[in-house]
C-alpha cells in the first residue's frame, strides 16, 4: 500500500486531518515516511543544509560553544548535543574545530537526538571514534551542563494552520475528493492559544502554531537554566508567525505539499517568539534574534574564509567564495536564517549574539 492510499483510507474513516497530522505521517510513517526511508541531504538528496555547504559553519559554532564552556568555568563533565544531526557533518566539524581546546573533548559526552534509522547509521560512520549516544526524546538528555546546537531542526516539526474568521478561527485541514488529497477548512472555533493574535490579524489571515516545539525547548532551557551551558538554534523563520509557510521540496525544487506524500521534505518557517517565551518561563535567558549572516560575520567567517583561500586555487577557490556568500549574503541564507542563543541568566550569551 502506498502512503497516499493509506492517507486516503484514514481520511475516509476518521475525516479530514490537520496539517500537523499529515506532516507526521509523511515524514515518520514506519515504512513510507520521508525520514525513515532515505538520506534527504546533499546534492543527491532534496536539500542542502549549511554544514553541507561549508565546514566553516560548524567550525565557528563549535568554537563559540567552547568559548561559552570556558566562560562558565569549563565544567569537568558536560553534554555536547545536537538535535536532528543529519549526516553528522555539523557535529564532526564542531569536534574537529574544538580538538585543540584544552579539556573540552575529555569533558564532553556527545549526544544526538535523531528519529531516522537511516540517518543514525550515517551519523555513526561520520562520528566514528567519538562514541556518540543517541536518544529518542529530549527528556532523555542527562541532567548536566548542556551545550547544544539545533540547525534546521525546528522547521521540520509539524505545524497546525488556522484562518481567522471573525472572532474565531477555522483550522486548515486536508481531506479527499475523487481520489486526490485536497485542502479544506474546519468549523469556526475559539482557539485559546491564538487569543492574543486577534489583536494583530484580520479576517482571512493565516497563522501557524507549532505545539511540538514548546515541550522540546522547555526541556532544553530547563537543563541550561539549572545546570549551565549554552544553546545555538539556527533556522529559517522570524519573530512572529504570519501567513502560509508550509512547503514541500523535492530534488532541490519546491513542489505541491499534497502531490507526493512521503516523497518530499515538508517544512514550515519557525516562529521564534513562542520559543523565546518558553525559554524564559523555564528559567533560561535568550539572546536577541540575529540573522545568520551577522552571527557568522561576528564569529569571523570572513577571516576564516580568507585563511582557507590561501590554500586553494581554481574551482576549489571559487567554491569557497560561493559558500561564504551563500551562508552570509542577505539575498541568500544570510537574512532568511536566524539564530537564537540560550544561556543561564548570570552568564553571557554565546559569542556572536547579544542579550
Amino acid at each position: 500500500m502506498t502512503l497516499k492510499k493509506h492517507l486516503l483510507e484514514r481520511i475516509a474513516q476518521d475525516g479530514p486531518m490537520s496539517v500537523a497530522d499529515y506532516t507526521t505521517e509523511c515524514m515518520l510513517h514506519p515504512t513510507h515516511g520521508y525520514y525513515t526511508t532515505r538520506d534527504p541531504l546533499g546534492v543527491k538528496g532534496d536539500f542542502v543544509t549549511a554544514p553541507e555547504i561549508s565546514q566553516m559553519f560548524g567550525e565557528l559554532i563549535g568554537l563559540a560553544l567552547a568559548q561559552s564552556w570556558q566562560d562558565q568555568g569549563h565544567p569537568e563533565h558536560f553534554v555536547l548535543a545536537e538535535l536532528g544531526p543529519g549526516r553528522g557533518t555539523l557535529m564532526a566539524d564542531i569536534l574537529r574545530a574544538t580538538a585543540r581546546v584544552p579539556g573540552f573533548h575529555d569533558a564532553a559526552e556527545v549526544v544526538l537526538f535523531e528519529a531516522s534509522p537511516t540517518l543514525r547509521a550515517i551519523q555513526a560512520k561520520t562520528l566514528k571514534g567519538h562514541e556518540p549516544r543517541w536518544i529518542g526524546s529530549v527528556a532523555d538528555l542527562p541532567e548536566a551542563p548542556l551545550y547544544l546546537v539545533a540547525n534546521e531542526f525546528f522547521d521540520a516539526l509539524p505545524v497546525r494552520q488556522f484562518v481567522r474568521d471573525g472572532n474565531g478561527w477555522r483550522e486548515r485541514l486536508i481531506g479527499s475528493e475523487d481520489g486526490a488529497l485536497t485542502w479544506g477548512l474546519g468549523p469556526q472555533a475559539e482557539q485559546v492559544a491564538l487569543k492574543d493574535r486577534l489583536n494583530d490579524t484580520k479576517d482571512g489571515d493565516l497563522v501557524e502554531l507549532c505545539a511540538a516545539a514548546i515541550p522540546i525547548i522547555t526541556v532544553i532551557a530547563g537543563r541550561i537554566g539549572t545546570h549551565g551551558g549554552a544553546g545555538v538554534i539556527v533556522d529559517y523563520g522570524d519573530w512572529h508567525s504570519q501567513g502560509d509557510t508550509f512547503q514541500a521540496v523535492q530534488a532541490h525544487e519546491h513542489c505541491d505539499p499534497l502531490a507526493m506524500p512521503g516523497k518530499a521534505d515538508l517544512t514550515a518557517h519557525v516562529d521564534f517568539e513562542p520559543l523565546a517565551l518558553a525559554t524564559r518561563a523555564a528559567g533560561c535567558a535568550h539572546s536577541r534574534l540575529t540573522s545568520q549572516g551577522v552571527f557568522l560575520e561576528r564569529l569571523g567567517i570572513t577571516a576564516r574564509a580568507q585563511a582557507l583561500a590561501t590554500q586553494l586555487d581554481g574551482p576549489k577557490h571559487d567554491e569557497l567564495v560561493a559558500a561564504h556568500r551563500r551562508l552570509t549574503h542577505p539575498e541568500e541564507m544570510g537574512n532568511l536564517f536566524k539564530v537564537l542563543g540560550l544561556y543561564p541568566s548570570p552568564s553571557s550569551p554565546p559569542p556572536g549574539l547579544e542579550p
